[in-house]
């Protein structure tokens, strides 16, 4: 993920907007994406699941001649992805960001922290996302290595319509500074 934020920081035009919504994988924009120009993020302040899908096809909506990109994570997408319909109807091209690892990240996160060896609820039995997106006429793809995201993400610019690109972290991920390992071997 360090790569990918590299590659949008000088892939993505300085008045970009960019989208989230809540969970640990939205510290990679938040932390590490250089915002340029005003009124180029939408994100939630109270950490709603969900809102980065619709505040992008809004941000497209309202500003169709700028590049919007949503991060999502897997679970967070899963609340609100059916807005890839909205997207579809008014012929809006916002690029969404599926950061998957399989599970409700931040709710595992605490969960080994707090509760070790106690886990509830938190693995995901996920949809190919980018079936998922094609389902709907739009651009979809995978990602599983990182040399393999700056030409998915290209290709998704100039499709011409919604993009989605999966991009598949693995089940140890859960944010910048944070995995599952790190937190077991820290209670070891």
């Amino acid at each position: 993920m360090g790569r990918v934020m590299a590659h949008l920081r000088d892939a993505l035009p300085r008045d970009a907007i960019v989208t989230n919504g809540a969970g640990n994988y939205d510290d990679w924009p938040n932390c590490f994406y250089s915002y340029r120009a005003a009124a180029s993020i939408l994100a939630p302040i109270s950490g709603a699941m969900g809102f980065g899908v619709p505040a992008a096809v809004a941000g497209k909506l309202a500003h169709p001649g700028r590049t919007v990109v949503c991060f999502a994570g897997d679970g967070d997408f899963l609340m609100t992805g059916q807005e890839l319909a909205t997207a579809m109807k008014y012929g809006v091209d916002p690029i969404f960001l599926v950061i998957n690892n399989d599970m409700y990240g931040t709710i595992r996160m605490h969960q080994e922290q707090r509760h070790p060896g106690r886990l509830s609820g938190t693995g995901l039995a996920n949809p190919d996302f980018a079936a998922y997106a094609r389902s709907f006429g739009a651009h979809g793809a995978v990602v599983e290595r990182t040399e393999d995201f700056a030409p998915a993400f290209e290709e998704a610019l100039a499709c011409g319509r919604a993009a989605l690109i999966e991009v598949r972290v693995g089940p140890d991920h859960l944010g910048p500074d944070i995995s599952v390992s790190g937190i077991r071997a820290e209670q070891a």
